[in-house]
C-alpha cells in the first residue's frame, strides 16, 4: 500500500518506516527538517520535507503521495525531560496536535486516502480503577488541561472525519531508543518499537476507534488491540531487520 508516515523521524517513526518497508508498502516520510531527509532514505522510504503547520504544503506532499494510508505520529518533544521546559514542552505538543492534525485530515481526504491512523496517549484516564479501558472517561476535569486539549482535538477528529477510517492508538508512556527512558518509567509504559508494530498492523487491521497500546501489566487493557490489531507487547525488531 501506498502510507504517507507524518513524523517519520521521531521516536515511533524510525522503527515503524523499517517495519513498514520491510512489509513491502510504498512509504513516504514527512520530515520538518531536510537533515534528516537522508535517514529516511536510507531506511528505503521517500522523503518529504514539509512543515506541519503548513497546510498547503502538507496537502501536496499527501496527493503527490497518492497516499491508501495516513499516519499521523508527529509530536514536538524534546530529546530529554527538563523539568524547568517541561510545561512549554507539553503546550508545544499540544498545539502539534490541535493545529497539525487538522491539515493532515484534509490532505488524506485530498488524496483519497481511506485509513487515517494516529498516535494519542493511555495515560489521559481520569482517576479510577485498573485496568482502565478504551470506554473509560478521559480526564477532562482534570489539572492536565494542556495534555488533554491536544489529545481531544487529536482524536475527536480522527474517529469523527467522514469518510475516513480513523484508528487512535493510545500508547504507554514509551520507552527505548529515541525517548526519555531506558526502562519502563512506571506501570502503563510502552517500548517504543512495540509501539511501531502496532500502528504497521493498525495499517491493514482493526476497525475505526480507540485502542490501549501498552506494556501488559494491569495498568490499561489491551486484549482489543491483541484481538484486532495483533499487537505484542513484547516485540522488539531485530538488529538486521
Amino acid at each position: 500500500m501506498r502510507i504517507f508516515l507524518a513524523g517519520a523521524t521521531g521516536a515511533v517513526g524510525r522503527p515503524l518506516i523499517r517495519l513498514l518497508v520491510a512489509a513491502g508498502h510504498a512509504v513516504t516520510g514527512m520530515t520538518r527538517t531536510a537533515a534528516k531527509a537522508a535517514m529516511i532514505e536510507a531506511a528505503g522510504a521517500t522523503p518529504a520535507v514539509v512543515d506541519a503547520y503548513d497546510g498547503d504544503a502538507v496537502q501536496a506532499a499527501v496527493m503527490a503521495a497518492r497516499a491508501e494510508v495516513v499516519i499521523h505520529q508527529l509530536t514536538d518533544l524534546p530529546q530529554t525531560r527538563n523539568p524547568e521546559t517541561y510545561a512549554a514542552a507539553l503546550a508545544a505538543n499540544a498545539r502539534l496536535r490541535i493545529t497539525a492534525t487538522p491539515n493532515l485530515v484534509v490532505a488524506a481526504l485530498a488524496a483519497g486516502a481511506q485509513r487515517f491512523v494516529t498516535q494519542s496517549v493511555a495515560f489521559a484516564y481520569a482517576p479510577g480503577s485498573a485496568p482502565r479501558r478504551e470506554g473509560d472517561p478521559l480526564d477532562i476535569a482534570g489539572t492536565r488541561c494542556t495534555l488533554m486539549r491536544g489529545v481531544v482535538a487529536l482524536e475527536a477528529l480522527t474517529m469523527g472525519t467522514p469518510g475516513l477510517h480513523g484508528i487512535v492508538l493510545r500508547y504507554g508512556m514509551l520507552y527505548g531508543p529515541g525517548t526519555w527512558y531506558e526502562a519502563p518509567p512506571g506501570p502503563g509504559a510502552l517500548h517504543v518499537e512495540a509501539a511501531a508494530q502496532a500502528a504497521l498492523a493498525a495499517v491493514t487491521r482493526g476497525t475505526p476507534g480507540v485502542y490501549n497500546v501498552a506494556d501488559d501489566d494491569g495498568a490499561v487493557a489491551i486484549d482489543k488491540a491483541r484481538r484486532e490489531l495483533g499487537f505484542d507487547p513484547a516485540f522488539r525488531l531485530t538488529a538486521c531487520a
